[in-house]
């Protein structure tokens, strides 16, 4: 399926580079809109980017992300690992998924483990023990929410603030470096337990998605994908009563576990993005392993309102449209519901790509992210 249109993100030059050979406008991971901007990462780094979505062509939809503004994480919240004295040595969150009620901007990590890359310069023993090295990043294992204030069309993140007259905090999930709250919680899991000593793209735990609905947290993984159903996990983290800088997972599962695991039969494909559309919730599917596709939009309906853990069969998904993909390329992994420029009910998505393709770039400092219809 082709897109409907386009919408360009413009990244400050000065904002866009990560080292001497990456840019942030080569691959995204997240999307999120709020109001008219736009909010993305690069999953190599610990910032949020944030654009204000124009409609330069009058015709009442999006097409441009402009005023790239860039908020540093560790500004707000606790990174296991924070950054040194020196730009250039960072260890990247690998932000998998964004998520907005209630005025807070929520966020998690991959949680997964990574094998390192041949790099194929003829030298055999190197690439064998590169490809048998695996590395935990402290600064993946990572769930937390950021309040975000708005004045005069000026969105921005706040360590606390004040909704509704309640107020607000930043505020995550108890852990350090090879932990948190939610990989304990999991620790017994008779079907996610095997598969945290794997890296994420060999069909090890690996999240790729968030979604949130009255309070509930859906988490997508794009691995373990079990004889082809994929899981999505279920949490509702509440502030912690003694320090309102941490999170506490409260207990919603069987045998008073702090999740709930959902099944569903994707054809075999992960969970690569979330988001909410009334009470459905849209899924964004794509390889477990590192291959290029394929790419599909399904919706669950009345998946924001599960009252028990469930398994839900293909047939009670709707196929939505089929994502476009291309080789070692372009690799769809963020989605937002769009909400044109005319207002009105969202019908739209806008989706962000990992390994832009060339084609997709607009000189060094321009992405091109792509809209479908359902």
């Amino acid at each position: 399926m082709n897109p409907i249109h386009t919408v360009r993100l413009e990244f400050d030059p000065k904002l866009n580079t990560i080292d001497k050979d990456k840019k942030r406008s080569q691959g995204l991971s997240v999307v999120m809109q709020i109001g008219d901007t736009l909010w993305v990462a690069n999953d190599e780094t610990i910032s949020l980017e944030r654009f204000t979505l124009t409609d330069t062509s009058g015709a009442g939809k999006y097409d441009c992300g402009k005023e790239h503004r860039q908020f540093s994480l560790d500004d707000y919240i606790r990174l296991p690992v924070p950054p040194t004295s020196d730009p250039e040595i960072i260890e990247e969150v690998d932000l998998e998924g964004l998520a907005f009620e209630d005025g807070y901007l929520w966020l998690i990590a991959s949680h997964s483990l990574k094998r390192k890359k041949p790099k194929l310069k003829d030298d055999l023993e190197k690439d064998r023990k590169r490809l048998a090295t695996v590395e935990s990043d402290g600064n993946r294992y990572l769930l937390a929410r950021i309040p975000i204030e708005e004045s005069d069309g000026d969105y921005r993140l706040v360590k606390k603030s004040r909704q509704n007259g309640e107020k607000q905090s930043a505020a995550q999930l108890e852990g350090g470096k090879h932990r948190n709250e939610l990989m304990d919680a999991l620790a017994k899991d008779e079907h996610l337990q095997p598969f945290f000593a794997i890296p994420g793209k060999d069909n090890g735990f690996d999240i790729e998605g968030l979604a949130v609905a009255n309070g509930h947290l859906f988490i997508g993984l794009r691995g373990p994908v079990l004889r082809g159903w994929a899981i999505i996990l279920e949490v509702v983290p509440e502030q912690d009563k003694d320090d309102s800088t941490l999170l506490k997972l409260k207990s919603i599962g069987p045998d008073r576990r702090s999740y709930r695991k959902h099944f569903l039969q994707l054809g075999g494909l992960g969970v690569r993005d979330l988001c909410v559309h009334g009470d459905d919730l849209l899924i964004l599917a794509g390889p477990t392993m590192d291959i290029d596709g394929p790419v599909t939009i399904f919706r669950w309906p009345n998946g924001t309102k599960p009252q028990e853990e469930a398994i839900v069969p293909g047939d009670k998904l709707e196929r939505l449209c089929d994502i476009p993909y291309g080789q070692g390329d372009d690799h769809a992994e963020g989605m937002t519901l769009l909400t044109s420029a005319a207002g009105g009910k969202p019908d739209s998505v806008l989706i962000v790509y990992d390994s832009a393709a060339p084609s997709r770039l607009i000189g060094e400092n321009t992405m091109i992210a792509d809209v479908f219809g359902f």
